[in-house]
């Protein structure tokens, strides 16, 4: 896959990278529900395909420092139950994306997006948050957890619907997640180098380059955590991530 080197990169994908990396370090930090956002913004600076492997090492090193934090929140016994049948949704995933064209990838990609947010503006407005506890129901959203994980890095509205099933408290919830993405991500990290080769060594400089970003946005989310109200935020990332999904589709 060609990548752009570092001298074509132009001053405006620098700008929406380094935002969605900022935005990456704020939902690291526990403001939840903004991954859809991070992901349209990498994939209008580099492309749906592209984007997708630059984004894993990125979501790495996020990953680490929330288990660092959560560690000791995590309720093993749920990962072991969904981690099967999301891993077996990243292989269905690899095989799903593997030769699919940039422009079908593309419009892959913005619909699980819609799709995401379709879900979770229903399930914001559901009056009833009783979800099904079955293995089939488990297995089901494992399996479409990792399939999208893997083409758009966007399993989050899955998982959560999974853990909310599974009536974790707030911090149970946060380090279980945290321990199951930095699995994952890591897994993924073979597909992207040797199937999809989407992870080089020029992608790997460019997020060096991107992990000031992070930080700052660490830094910057522990504060918003305490001021922002959760009913204005989301319904703002949901306008503003429909409207990424809309020009990412039509880009």
């Amino acid at each position: 896959m060609n990548f752009p080197i570092e001298s074509d990169i132009t001053l405006t994908t620098w700008f929406l990278a380094f935002s969605a990396t900022f935005i990456l370090g704020i939902s690291k930090a526990g403001i939840k529900g903004i991954s859809i956002i991070i992901v349209t913004l990498m994939a209008l600076a580099f492309g749906a395909k592209e984007s997708t492997g630059l984004l894993v090492p990125l979501l790495v090193v996020g990953d680490t420092i929330a288990v660092i934090y959560y560690h000791r929140h995590t309720q093993w016994k749920y990962i072991i139950k969904f981690l099967p049948w999301m891993i077996l949704g990243v292989f269905l995933g690899t095989a799903i994306g593997k030769d699919l064209p940039e422009s079908t990838f593309k419009i892959s990609m913005s619909v699980i997006i819609l799709g995401t947010l379709v879900m979770m503006y229903w399930w914001d407005n559901k009056k009833s948050k009783k979800v099904p506890t079955h293995w089939a129901f488990g297995g089901f959203v494992g399996i479409m957890a990792g399939i999208t994980t893997m083409i758009g890095n966007l399993a989050g509205a899955f998982s959560n619907i999974y853990f909310l099933a599974m009536r974790l408290p707030k911090n149970e919830f946060i380090g279980t997640a945290a321990w199951l993405f930095f699995i994952v991500n890591l897994f993924k990290v073979p597909f992207h180098i040797f199937v999809w080769k989407t992870i080089t060594p020029e992608t790997l400089l460019i997020n060096l380059q991107l992990l000031p970003g992070i930080l700052i946005g660490l830094f910057m989310g522990v504060r918003l955590v305490k001021v922002i109200k959760d009913k204005y935020y989301r319904k703002m990332i949901l306008i503003l991530t429909a409207v990424g999904a809309l020009l990412l589709l039509f880009r």
